[in-house]
Order: C-alpha cells, then structure tokens, then sequence
C-alpha cells in the first residue's frame, strides 16, 4: 500500500511512544495534529522508530487492526487538495465526527509548508511546488473508543535515539 490507501484487511500498525502502550487511548494536546486529536500509528515500523527516538529511548508498539465497516472512515491515499484542507482545519482546532483516518503525514518539512499555508504566508500553489518531491509517509488516527477497539495489542520493544 504505497502512500496509504484505504485499510480494508487486516494489518499491523506500529505506535512509536516513550512507553508500552498495551492499551490505546486518546489524549488531549497541546497542540492540534494533521488529524486532530487521536491515537496514531502507522503501516511502517521505520516510522514508528523514528516517533520513539524523538527524545532519546523509546518503544514501538505493535498492534493487529482489524477493520470495522460500521466505523466512519475517511482515507487520503494522497497528498491531494482535499487532504491539506482537512490537515489545516485540524490544525486550527476544528474537530470531525471520523473514527477513522488515514493518509499521508506532514512530516516536519511538509508541516512548515502546511503552516504557512495556514497563516497566509504562502500560497496554495507554492505549497503544492514545495511538497510535491516530499516522499509522503504514512498515518492512520483513531478518534473514537470503537475506533481503538479495532487495535490488539501484540508487543512492544525498546528503540535507542540514533544519530
């Protein structure tokens, strides 16, 4: 599944923390995400490393996603004009009524350009000129409690912060 794409079967998703999160919950930030508040993880374990590191240790969780057709999803297999316009209402604090979403990640290069698109500083079509040779990763947030009962926890394991 390159790029994301909408999970319809069973898959592992890896959750990089700074602890063993053997039960999933959703937890209110500082700061609003791409996909607004939620729990995050990812088809990519090399991501879910990275997301560990950021602080020095860390540990990746990983779960087994079963997918429930009764659950409101939303998927972007792409970086498109509909997904930056999600990501930047996210970002500003307005809320969805998805359990579900998923698609590419704003990477810390990719968020700068999602917030200066966001406070006007540039345009829609520099945005698209700056991230188009960005190699998109990948997320997929849980927003609701039936949406985290889609996850099983199967293990967790330390990572070491690499330079």
């Amino acid at each position: 599944m390159e790029g994301g794409g909408e999970m319809e079967q069973e898959s592992v998703l890896y959750h990089g923390s700074q602890q063993i999160v053997e039960f999933p919950e959703i937890r209110m930030a500082r700061f609003n995400k791409d996909f607004y508040f939620g729990f995050y993880c990812t088809l990519f374990p090399e991501q879910a490393k990275r997301w560990a590191g950021r602080f020095g240790k860390g540990v990746v969780n990983e779960y087994i996603y079963v997918p429930n057709r009764n659950l409101k999803v939303l998927s972007f297999p792409d970086m498109t004009e509909e997904w930056l316009d999600f990501i930047v209402a996210c970002r500003l604090g307005k809320a969805h009524s998805y359990d579900i979403v998923e698609g590419p990640m704003a990477n810390d290069t990719i968020f700068n350009y999602v917030q200066n698109f966001a406070d006007g500083k540039i345009s829609r079509e520099a945005f698209w000129a700056l991230a188009r040779f960005k190699r998109p990763t990948h997320q997929i947030s849980f927003h609701t409690v039936n949406a985290l009962s889609t996850l099983t926890f199967v293990k967790g394991y330390e990572v070491g912060h690499e330079e």
